[in-house]
């Protein structure tokens, strides 16, 4: 009986684990409004940190 509950726990973290990683859904943008995006930080040549920004799509 024990190792049916510790199998029907693993099971349960295991499909909550993959209902938690489904991808998320994309909308396009309204009439009206520009679709923007967030482009995360990163570091540029010569050594020179570029700080996160929205850029227009």
């Amino acid at each position: 009986m024990r190792r049916f509950f510790s199998i029907c726990l693993v099971a349960t973290v295991v499909l909550g684990s993959c209902v938690m990683l489904t991808g998320c859904v994309v909308v396009p943008p309204r009439d009206g409004y520009h679709a923007r995006v967030w482009v995360p930080g990163y570091w540029d040549e010569p050594h020179v940190w570029v700080r996160g920004h929205w850029r227009e799509r």
